[in-house]
């Protein structure tokens, strides 16, 4: 049984940040590289990475990747690993709400499963790929970002909604079965938090969202970043297979 950490600080850690190259992803990045992980982020924008990767520093590396591809998001890893020698931190934040404000009977099964290969299947695939390289130092802290929608439920946004569920359901999982060996499996269930993706969805709907926070407001990019600091530094050594909130209040279960 392994009851102790082998990785006493942030020194030499790497991070894989699956969606790292904008909102979510490059918050949770920007706060970790202010602790001198190496980041390596995947991200399906090839703009956007070049554009992190000049804002970052050279203590990156940079992939283009489908997360719903598990060949992909394999070789990518891999060549990371190979690269910097280690893998510490997974934090799967790429995601798509697909289409939104609309009923159950509308929902294009096209779209639905779309949403599910990338919020679902990217995380599974990353974890996969992944989680070799940390049970070989028994040492690792994974994060899968879900959603208040996969507690409650979004009217208007079922395949969202259902995927983020499923993903919570995965932490749970995967935190019983890696529980004695070093590695942590967590999830993170924000409410609205304002990003570009949550800008382009219809008014109609952010309202829906925000009316729902005792709050009354998004969260922050920067409160993002400062619990996913949290969940998947050395101390965060004794939970796992926990769903954390971030809510404004919406949520308190």
């Amino acid at each position: 049984m392994n009851t102790s950490s082998k990785s006493p600080s942030w020194s030499g850690q790497v991070a894989i940040v699956t969606g790292g190259a904008s909102g979510l992803g490059f918050a949770v990045a920007q706060r970790l590289s202010g602790h001198g992980v190496r980041l390596v982020l995947l991200d399906f924008d090839d703009a956007s990475l070049e554009k992190a990767a000049v804002s970052l520093g050279s203590n990156i590396l940079t992939f283009r990747v489908d997360v719903a591809d598990h060949e992909s998001v394999s070789k990518a890893v891999d060549a990371a690993a190979a690269e910097a020698g280690r893998i510490d931190i997974l934090i799967n934040c790429a995601g798509i709400t697909g289409r939104t404000n609309i009923k159950s009977h509308e929902v294009d099964p096209s779209d639905f499963d779309r949403v599910m290969r990338v919020n679902v299947n990217g995380c599974l695939n990353s974890f996969r790929a992944v989680i070799p390289h940390m049970l070989q130092r028994d040492y690792g802290r994974v994060l899968h970002f879900a959603s208040i929608s996969g507690k409650e439920g979004n009217a208007g946004m079922l395949a969202y909604s259902v995927s983020k569920a499923a993903v919570i359901g995965m932490a749970k999982v995967q935190g019983k079965e890696y529980a004695d060996t070093g590695i942590t499996v967590n999830a993170l269930a924000p409410a609205v938090i304002y990003t570009d993706m949550v800008a382009k969805l219809p008014q109609q709907q952010i309202k829906y969202m925000t009316d729902k926070i005792p709050m009354g407001r998004c969260g922050t990019l920067e409160e993002v970043a400062a619990i996913c600091e949290f969940i998947v530094s050395p101390e965060a050594s004794f939970t796992t297979g926990f769903t954390f909130d971030l809510s404004g209040g919406r949520a308190t279960y």
